[in-house]
């Protein structure tokens, strides 16, 4: 991957449901403040109701494949594959315009991202009775400020490497340590909710995994309850393992973290909005 980190883009709904749909396979961006590059890995959120961040809500990652940068006067149907068509250049200026300012001209550059999809399943998915034997789980917690707001995050994989669950939460004030263990007690809960009895952890935290596994002692007394909280819960497994891996390997976790954080930020910004948040945790 050209980035270490995930990137996130927030999407318009009617866009959101094309891409979901299969019907746009490209994205064009007149101003691309993400920098955005083939290999590049994205997190596509739908803005179910713009005025209303507790509504929205990811839909699937997507993976640039390639990347094209034209003027807007030398764009061509071809150019239009897996994306809107424009009956003319006027109407396509017109659109561009809506969203962009009367600054755009013909002359404007457009960037066109193409992209593979693969969808997103909620994680309402894991009260549809769906039972599986042995799972994955990558969890991962994060403070901005220690302590300061955090959240949790992890997603959870049946034995097929198929997608069960992808999940972020907002914690309020943590440290970055409780955030952390707070995403793998989260995590283990729905993977005895998906009636896991065989479970893989894997956390970027080398502190969690060793204490985990009774490698390193908590000292920190205010770990203490939901360390022994976990230790009982992991009995409720057959079997358990935790794993240290690096962060690059944990991105999607760390992604559900930082989503949930951006997104409680958007709703303090707008507090008429009401609550909402995705669950994420981190600890370091």
């Amino acid at each position: 991957m050209a980035n270490d980190a995930i990137k996130t883009l927030k999407l318009e709904h009617g866009l959101a449901e094309a891409i979901v749909r299969g019907e746009k396979r490209a994205i064009w961006r007149l101003y691309d403040d993400k920098d955005l590059s083939v290999d590049d890995e994205l997190l596509l959120i739908d803005k179910v109701d713009p005025e209303a961040p507790n509504t929205w809500m990811p839909v699937g990652m997507a993976t640039v494949n390639r990347v094209i940068q034209k003027r807007l006067k030398d764009i061509t149907e071809a150019d239009m594959e897996g994306h809107e068509h424009y009956a003319s250049q006027e109407a396509m200026l017109a659109v561009f315009r809506q969203h962009y300012g009367d600054n755009v001209t013909s002359e404007t550059p457009v960037k066109m991202i193409h992209f593979s999809f693969s969808p997103r399943i909620s994680e309402a998915n894991s009260d549809t009775g769906h039972q599986v034997q042995r799972v994955q789980v990558y969890a991962d917690g994060g403070s901005r400020g220690n302590p300061g707001p955090s959240a949790s995050g992890y997603v959870i994989y049946d034995d097929e490497r198929n997608e069960l669950i992808y999940r972020g939460v907002y914690l309020g004030v943590t440290t970055n340590n409780q955030a952390e263990y707070t995403a793998l007690k989260l995590a283990l809960e729905d993977a005895k909710r998906f009636g896991a009895r065989e479970v893989e952890v894997y956390m970027d935290s080398m502190l969690v995994v060793n204490q985990m596994k009774g490698i390193f002692k908590v000292k920190n007394r205010d770990l203490w309850p939901i360390h022994d909280a976990l230790k009982e819960l992991t009995r409720q497994f057959k079997h358990i393992t935790f794993t240290h891996v690096p962060r690059e390997l944990n991105r999607l976790a760390d992604a559900a973290v930082n989503e949930a954080l951006d997104k409680q930020l958007d709703i303090h910004r707008n507090p008429s909005q009401g609550a909402g948040a995705i669950v994420k945790d981190k600890q370091k």
